[in-house]
């Protein structure tokens, strides 16, 4: 957690060089719009849009992969109760025979041991 904390500081220092060694003021124009700004924010702000514009495209996928996941774990609980049962039958069915009742207890969860 420490190491973590002093990557932080440490980035948040090259930061406040960065801005402070990029402080002429420069004009932006897209189309009509002009914007005027210290280089600094204007890279500041151009590096933010461009993280935003990239969540915006990665968020689908995520969100598809997601219920995906949660589709796959609610899967491999019914096979892993599927898996009990049969291994259940298999064991009943070495040591007695099978009738109608213990494997309608065996489809239920419980059997007589």
């Amino acid at each position: 957690m420490i190491i973590l904390f002093i990557f932080g500081l440490l980035i948040g220092a090259i930061a406040v060089m960065f801005a402070l060694q990029n402080i002429d003021i420069i004009t932006v124009t897209f189309f009509t719009w002009h914007m005027t700004g210290s280089l600094a924010l204007v890279l500041l702000l151009t590096i933010s849009a461009g993280v935003v514009v990239t969540v915006l495209l990665l968020l689908p996928g995520s969100i598809k992969n997601y219920f995906k996941y949660k589709a796959l774990l609610k899967e491999n609980k019914k096979l892993e109760e599927e898996l009990r049962k049969q291994k259940e039958l298999t064991m009943f069915a070495k040591i007695t025979p099978v009738d109608e009742g213990v494997i309608t207890k065996i489809d239920h969860g419980s059997i007589e041991r």
